[in-house]
């Protein structure tokens, strides 16, 4: 049964990040940004605001802190008050406030690696010591914390920043690893900056639990920084917002703004508030597509790709791909060229280990997946054949 979202959309000429990074000729399977129509509602709500001819410094309104906390509670079983909403124009944006206005200089900054590239970036924009906590797959394949080597760099550190549901990984925290997490977070006064921005995209029934809906020990030292723009596929709304309980930590964190994080999108506010609003269906559609997506390409890398690997992802559209087998010097630039499949290259996530992996964005109609499996299947295919 054909879908709406097996509609592929031409994305070129229309200043698109994803599609104007390569030539037309490559096939753009990089960056977390879905292609998929945005759910009707909230085209809906941008045209009627647009009815409105001016477009102004904007605020968010009472309607769009009451559908968020809403939200929150339905999604997650998270009760937040409104007045703990900060709004932002990122989460990228809200991770480096946290760590220039809220640390000290010097203070060393646990990340886990590998990692997106914006939040191992972030402690070196303000001078801060980052401390990499290496994750490696276990017997299951999965990416468990070192608890052990977490508590050794906490020592050493004074703020953690968590990617939850985990990216380039795809990996969900289950309730025992984020209660050990927090548990070691106050044992030694450590404040958690924790990106959620992929929080409703996960799967095979399983659920995002906010690490700071654990407790309010951790909830009165975190940062929670979440976005309706990666589930409902608005990422150029620019718009996000800050969950922080404690009273003088949401202060300092506003203060810390300094001139480098400016008000909101004024449409961002309105496409945010009609995504959680309007746009359920449409998710709960799009995340089983996802799904079915993501099958495919678990079968696909293992019956076609000889010689790369996954580990199958358990939230977001993004798959972490060992290519190390293959022997390659720089998989990312061989798929580049001879396969003409942009992917993103594994040196993006982490400083050390990461060369021999790639991340393929798997959030786009079927034909497109297929036509990308196509071609990396062919370019291996070509460079294994024996010499005439």
């Amino acid at each position: 049964m054909t879908s709406h979202l097996d509609t592929v959309h031409d994305r070129h000429d229309t200043g698109s990040t994803k599609w104007n990074r390569y030539p037309a000729d490559v096939l753009p399977l990089w960056i977390a940004d879905m292609d998929f129509a945005v759910a009707p509602g909230i085209i809906q709500a941008l045209q009627a605001r647009l009815t409105h001819p001016m477009l102004g410094y904007s605020v968010a309104q009472d309607s769009l802190r009451e559908t968020l906390v809403t939200a929150l509670r339905e999604l997650f079983d998270w009760e937040v008050a409104p007045e703990e909403l900060v709004f932002l124009p990122g989460v990228e944006g809200g991770v480096n406030m946290a760590l220039n206005g809220l640390l000290a200089p010097g203070t060393g900054v646990v990340v886990q690696t590998p990692n997106y590239r914006p939040l191992l970036n972030a402690a070196g924009h303000w001078k801060l010591p980052r401390i990499d906590l290496p994750f490696h797959a276990d017997a299951n394949g999965l990416y468990p914390t070192d608890l052990a080597a977490l508590e050794a760099a906490l020592g050493n550190a004074g703020a953690m920043i968590l990617s939850n549901p985990h990216n380039p990984l795809g990996k969900v925290f289950d309730r025992a690893e984020l209660q050990a997490i927090a548990d070691a977070c106050v044992a030694h006064d450590t404040l958690l900056i924790s990106d959620e921005i992929h929080a409703q995209i996960v799967f095979d029934g399983r659920k995002h639990i906010p690490i700071a809906s654990l407790n309010d020990e951790i909830a009165q030292r975190t940062i929670t920084l979440m976005s309706a723009t990666k589930a409902f596929n608005i990422a150029g709304m620019k718009n996000a917002f800050a969950v922080i309980r404690n009273p003088a930590l949401r202060h300092r964190f506003n203060t810390a703004r300094q001139g480098m994080v400016d008000s909101v999108s004024t449409l961002g506010l309105v496409a945010t508030e009609a995504a959680f609003k309007h746009g359920k269906e449409w998710l709960a559609e799009v995340i089983a597509y996802l799904q079915a997506n993501r099958d495919y390409l678990v079968n696909a890398v293992a019956t076609r790709l000889p010689g790369v690997s996954m580990i199958t992802p358990q939230a977001t559209y993004l798959a972490w791909l060992d290519c190390t087998a293959l022997g390659l010097e720089d998989p990312h630039a061989f798929f580049l060229k001879e396969a003409k499949v942009g992917l993103s290259p594994g040196t993006d996530f982490a400083d050390e280990g990461a060369g021999q992996f790639v991340r393929l964005n798997f959030g786009c109609p079927r034909a497109l997946l297929e036509e990308g499996i196509a071609r990396m299947a062919q370019a291996l295919e070509t460079r294994n054949a024996p010499p005439h």
